[in-house]
């Protein structure tokens, strides 16, 4: 039995790739026997708000997918994050940095540094005390880094098969003040009761800090899945540029829920084209080994008639 969760930014409307994987994500959780849960990632006050949570959250019901509990809202556990927060700096394992985006970008692009490695380059990791109180001086602000752990951290991805990467020294709390995506998720998935986690492979490079992050904070190792993406026509990430791609727009072209359901059922190879399907009737058919290993490519014209 596996407890999944769907966790969704609510900055607008889902789309066909969204939903597809809250399919996914519920699909594993159900066919176990486990609970599913829904959580808001809801941290930027300025992109989120509750009427945007609202929608996605009746289009997945209109898709027929179910949750247990109440919907959980970041944006109001941010006394949950600071107390993991002050339980690493007790230890040791934060530090300020006060490097600007742009300043990380050049130092990576430097000529001594990596080609491809995003990880942040450890500039303010070795700042003595006198050397942040300078930069405070300067007014610079900073954020919170944790100092992490130099080893490799591994993981048998459910999809993805073995993966190997170095955690990098991500932000807990950015320098306006916020906790940082990496933080709430990790402590979040604890306090849930999350077994299993189900998203985009794009996400996947920051599993092993996540990882890291839970292991110094004493949480439990997770099981995850990292389903492959869903592309527009030309194997770019789904934008509104593809057209109709929420279920909003499809139902402005005619389409009802049951019938985007079918097409993504297809594409998880779990029905027939226009196959009339339900998420009870997925769910029997379902199997993680049988997940398509590549991206689903929506072709143009997915949804007409």
């Amino acid at each position: 039995m596996a407890n999944g969760r769907f966790a969704p930014s609510p900055t607008g409307d889902l789309h066909l790739g969204n939903l597809r994987t809250a399919l996914v994500a519920w699909l594993f959780a159900r066919s176990s026997g486990g609970t599913f849960t829904v959580r808001m990632e809801d941290l930027d006050p300025v992109t989120s708000t509750k009427e945007k949570a609202s929608q996605q959250l009746r289009d997945l019901a209109d898709l027929g997918l179910d949750w247990d509990g109440s919907v959980v809202f970041q944006s109001e556990r941010f006394g949950l994050y600071d107390e993991a927060i002050a339980t690493l700096q007790k230890r040791g394992l934060t530090y300020p940095c006060f490097c600007s985006r742009r300043e990380i970008a050049e130092a990576l692009s430097a000529p001594h540094g990596l080609p491809g490695d995003a990880r942040y380059p450890g500039t303010c990791r070795e700042l003595s005390p006198g050397e942040q109180r300078a930069r405070h001086r300067e007014g610079r602000r900073s954020a919170l880094r944790l100092r992490a752990d130099a080893s490799p951290v591994a993981l048998e991805d459910r999809i993805v098969g073995h993966f190997v990467a170095t955690p990098d020294d991500i932000v807990l709390r950015r320098n306006d003040g916020m906790p940082a995506y990496n933080l709430a998720v990790v402590v979040d998935d604890e306090l849930q009761g999350v077994d299993e986690v189900v998203r985009g492979d794009d996400l996947l490079a920051s599993t092993p800090s996540q990882i890291a992050l839970g292991s110094m904070l004493g949480f439990r190792r997770l099981s995850y899945a990292h389903i492959p993406l869903t592309l527009g026509p030309t194997g770019q990430r789904l934008a509104k540029r593809d057209g109709a791609v929420t279920l909003a727009d499809l139902r402005q072209l005619g389409f009802s829920a049951s019938e985007v359901l079918s097409r993504i059922g297809d594409s998880l190879g779990l029905c027939d084209p226009g196959e009339v399907v339900t998420t009870a009737a997925l769910v029997v058919r379902f199997d993680p080994v049988q997940i398509p290993r590549e991206p689903w490519l929506v072709p143009n014209g997915l949804l007409q008639a």
